[in-house]
């Protein structure tokens, strides 16, 4: 006979609010009780929690694995990257499939499929699209469970599409009950601006910040909530990384604009200053990273509700392959514009947002909005996901909130052999991580079987 698994004497916080509860995982891998004070039975193997939280697993709605980036690849992928996932207390991601210009996307999909087939816990694939598409093939990919869709405002002679292609886009994906997620920077113009510092001599690492300002990324995300606002349809502001447009999304927010965003952790505790450094390649994102004041105003908007979601963009690199960049040269990259972008994340999210818990910035119940519950509701997979209720999915992680845990690169599992919050130790890291009822991790090590996680196939998404 299945046994089921008692979760006992934590705290619990989930859509419900915060009380002392316990948590039974049922046989059949679902949420079969929470209540105060329930007796362990014959069948229940019995976890201690006192003195801990108990809370939904994460939600990582923004993740980059085996993917390739020019002649390189990043360093994790769907094994090595959900191991880390859970590990940190993440138990459901959605991975970024990409279809390239002249690619069919459903045969992409199929790609991706077949890559993800190694993960350790369940994962969901959103479509980005490069090029216009006809409503067929929207209804297609959510026929498939892939009920959102990324366009790129950036990075024109690859990935940029343009604002008839976002519009029509969005209106097949309202019909279809699904939502566009958007890359907000203006493309053309930060081509204009790198072009003119490579024609300057200006090749550095701060370059790539230098060409890509707040204000560009600002405008764009105006842009896109105008669109949305013609379309009448959702939208969904990646890695949002500055004041500028926080500002952009709250006024929007503000009369009426259905836009949601999310930030990520690299935004909220890192700055520009690091691209000075002599390992300055190491933190190369997009968005760049930012004046330190930004931080204090995203933390701000997540407070508030502005923003709402905390993803992580995870795009790992090993220091090799970053210094060869993207044309994989010998002597290594030419200039800013070949190095590779994206940070490892997968494993230390929960964490650093739980930083903002104790440094109250935001509330316990925020964490987990912000981690779970949020962007399980907004990309289909409420209640499955991101919730403790009764029948929900047993994504179930024990939080000890006092558990010192350093974040450099050998303290962690992320396959990457350098970590951006190195010298940080965070206060709080999972003790126990259940996905589905089964343990996949416990005390910083991942059990997990090879291959046990689930292809989610999502539903009709958030709206307003």
């Amino acid at each position: 006979m299945s046994r089921t698994t008692l979760v006992r004497g934590g705290t619990v916080v989930d859509c419900d609010g915060e009380r002392i509860a316990d948590v039974r995982l049922g046989s059949d891998g679902r949420i079969a009780t929470v209540s105060a004070g329930l007796d362990a039975t014959a069948d229940d193997d019995t976890y201690d929690a006192a003195g801990c939280y108990v809370v939904p697993g994460g939600v990582d709605v923004h993740t980059h694995l085996h993917l390739p980036v020019g002649n390189v690849r990043v360093s994790d992928d769907f094994d090595t990257g959900t191991r880390a996932a859970a590990i940190g207390g993440t138990t459901t991601i959605i991975d970024y499939v990409t279809a390239y210009r002249g690619e069919d996307p459903l045969a992409a999909l199929a790609t991706w499929q077949s890559w993800a087939e190694p993960s350790v816990i369940d994962y969901g694939l959103h479509m980005t699209f490069t090029e216009p598409v006809p409503e067929r093939m929207i209804a297609d990919c959510v026929a498939r469970g892939v009920t959102s869709f990324k366009l790129y405002m950036a990075y024109p002679e690859l990935l940029q599409v343009d604002d008839d292609t976002i519009l029509k886009i969005m209106r097949h994906a309202r019909k279809h009950g699904a939502l566009v997620t958007l890359h907000c920077e203006d493309g053309d113009a930060i081509e204009s601006l790198r072009q003119a510092a490579l024609a300057a001599g200006r090749t550095g690492v701060i370059e790539h910040a230098n060409t890509r300002p707040a204000q560009l990324e600002a405008q764009a995300t105006a842009r896109a909530a105008r669109l949305a606002e013609q379309a009448d349809a959702d939208a969904y502001v990646v890695h949002l990384s500055s004041a500028p447009a926080l500002a952009a999304v709250r006024e929007a927010q503000e009369r009426g604009v259905r836009i949601a965003a999310e930030t990520c952790p690299q935004y909220l505790y890192l700055d520009v200053s690091a691209l000075e450094r002599d390992d300055g390649a190491n933190f190369v994102c997009t968005p760049p990273l930012r004046d330190a004041w930004h931080a204090d105003e995203l933390w701000e908007g997540l407070a508030r509700g502005w923003i709402h979601t905390v993803a992580t963009d995870h795009c790992p690199f090993w220091m090799h392959d970053r210094r060869a960049g993207t044309q994989a040269r010998a002597d290594g990259y030419r200039d800013f514009t070949e190095i590779p972008g994206g940070l490892p994340g997968i494993e230390t999210r929960l964490a650093l947002v739980w930083d903002g818990v104790r440094a109250g910035r935001i509330t316990v119940a925020d964490w987990v909005r912000l981690c779970a519950e949020a962007p399980a509701r907004t990309f289909g997979l409420w209640p499955a996901k991101g919730s403790l209720q009764i029948g929900s999915d047993a994504d179930v992680v024990v939080w000890d909130p006092r558990h010192a845990q350093g974040l450099a690169a050998g303290d962690l599992h992320m396959a990457v052999d350098h970590s951006p919050y190195a010298g940080h130790t965070t206060t709080g890291w999972p003790r126990a991580v259940w996905s589905r009822g089964r343990l996949v991790a416990e005390r910083g090590r991942c059990i997990a079987e090879p291959a046990t996680g689930r292809y989610l196939e999502r539903h009709a998404v958030w709206s307003g």
